[in-house]
């Protein structure tokens, strides 16, 4: 384990009831130049602003600063605010303004067990972030028994996904392990129901969701199984695969609502969502990977690059990508397609990846755009190849401030808000097979099919 340079302070300057020691790397909560005549034309005005209006204007200023700078500019809108007068610093007392914006700016929905107010929620996230734009994190590699036999049995990562406290990683012989973040050990391994199979590698693992209480993972031969993270039984078929039905499952993904599989092989059958709650079947079709159905029925008896893509975003839509075509399309009305679009000079499937409202698509060029999932608009260009060090194939994901490129084992971090390149990981890696990340962690797993986590939390 290795960690970089000290970590952010414990409360930034400008949020009420701290010691005002921010420390240098904090300068995002220092007042702008024109603060101090702001203010004292706003001091002449509290005290005919009831505190409701003051705490709706405190919020407002802050959602407007993440929209048009960023997410860290929120504490310096909040600062100039609160140090108006004390009626107003008072405002930072509100529990539920610390939730509303915790909600809005940091996607955070539930608090932290080891936070016990919203406003700590507020800072840990923005001191998190801070030490992402930084590049202060702790390095650790994941190791599991038994250890992997890739060199013997072809053993390899196909899959990696992240939540709050838990990590999970599917193989190709179709087992999915389980680590616990905070500790770092390995809890649990599962292992699909036995049946025959159609081909070596139709039990490879091609999707999970994860959550801190539930795990569902599928199979490329379409089989959904489903675990209850805690529970020491084995893990339960929801959905058994019709292969020859309906193709190869080259992408399974999802949310707490919504289950959807992303088919190549068969006509007509590219999607199938199901409702996350009664797990029962309530969509399929699409003709997205109509042209990839050799490739998808390749999957079966041999790894090769991935076929397609398919991310849910926080907008209960869907999209999804080949090599040659992107589409979204509204979860709410399965049939209702967003938007679509075709790239003839080709698409690098494995740079596709999606956060909240946005995702990121690269083409064959090194040239990675970040759109909106609501109408496919461009907010932000990459140019990936410029900063040297991307031949090849570049694997990529993003979270809600960064976009992470792989290639040659090196992880570069570029700004999703403007396009600059900010640093490299110092790590040098292997081959790399997967990488994902969120607004805390960051993993890969290499071909000796071990997995490297990057953590960048508040400490």
């Amino acid at each position: 384990m290795s960690s970089s340079s000290p970590s952010a302070p414990s409360s930034p300057e400008g949020f009420g009831g701290g010691d005002g020691s921010g420390g240098e790397e904090e300068e995002e909560f220092e007042p702008g130049p024109s603060s101090s005549s702001s203010r004292s034309r706003m001091k002449a005005a509290n005290g005919v602003w009831p505190e409701p209006f003051v705490e709706a204007l405190a919020f407002q200023v802050a959602i407007d600063a993440s929209r048009n700078i960023g997410r860290l500019a929120a504490g310096a809108a909040l600062a100039n605010m609160f140090q108006v007068c004390s009626t107003w610093r008072a405002v930072s007392r509100s529990d539920l303004l610390w939730q509303s914006l915790t909600g809005r700016v940091w996607n955070r929905r539930r608090r932290g067990i080891q936070h016990n107010t919203w406003r700590d929620e507020y800072i840990y996230w923005h001191q998190t972030a801070n030490n992402f734009r930084m590049g202060r994190y702790i390095y650790t590699n994941l190791r599991f028994d038994p250890p992997p036999t890739d060199n013997v049995n072809g053993l390899r990562c196909c899959r990696v996904v992240l939540s709050d406290h838990h990590l999970a990683a599917g193989f190709s012989d179709g087992s999915v392990r389980l680590f616990h973040i905070p500790s770092r050990f390995h809890l649990s391994t599962f292992r699909p129901h036995y049946r025959d199979r159609l081909g070596r590698f139709s039990s490879a693992v091609s999707g999970i969701i994860l959550s801190d209480t539930r795990l569902v993972f599928a199979s490329q031969d379409g089989d959904i199984h489903v675990v209850v993270i805690g529970n020491p039984g084995l893990p339960r078929r929801a959905h058994l695969g019709h292969v020859v039905n309906d193709g190869a499952l080259v992408d399974f993904t999802g949310c707490d609502l919504w289950w959807v599989g992303l088919y190549a092989g068969v006509p007509g059958r590219a999607f199938h969502v199901w409702d996350g709650e009664s797990e029962e079947l309530v969509f399929v079709g699409g003709t997205l990977t109509d042209p990839e159905a050799v490739m998808g029925w390749h999957l079966l008896t041999e790894l090769t690059a991935p076929v397609g893509r398919v991310r849910v975003t926080s907008q209960e839509t869907v999209v999804a990508c080949t090599s040659l075509r992107l589409i979204v399309f509204d979860l709410r009305n399965q049939g209702f397609i967003i938007g679509e679009e075709e790239f003839p000079g080709g698409l690098m499937v494995g740079s596709f990846d999606a956060d909240n409202e946005s995702f990121m698509v690269a083409d064959d060029r090194g040239v990675a755009s970040i759109r909106r999932a609501e109408d496919l608009g461009e907010t932000c260009r990459l140019n990936v190849r410029s900063s040297g060090g991307f031949e090849g194939v570049v694997l990529a994901c993003m979270n809600g401030g960064y976009a992470l490129m792989c290639a040659g084992g090196v992880i570069r971090v570029f700004e999703t808000e403007g396009g600059r390149y900010v640093y490299s990981f110092r790590e040098r890696l292997g081959d790399v097979h997967v990488i994902v990340g969120d607004d805390r962690h960051v993993a890969a797993c290499t071909n000796d099919a071990i997995i490297h986590l990057w953590d960048f939390g508040a400490q």
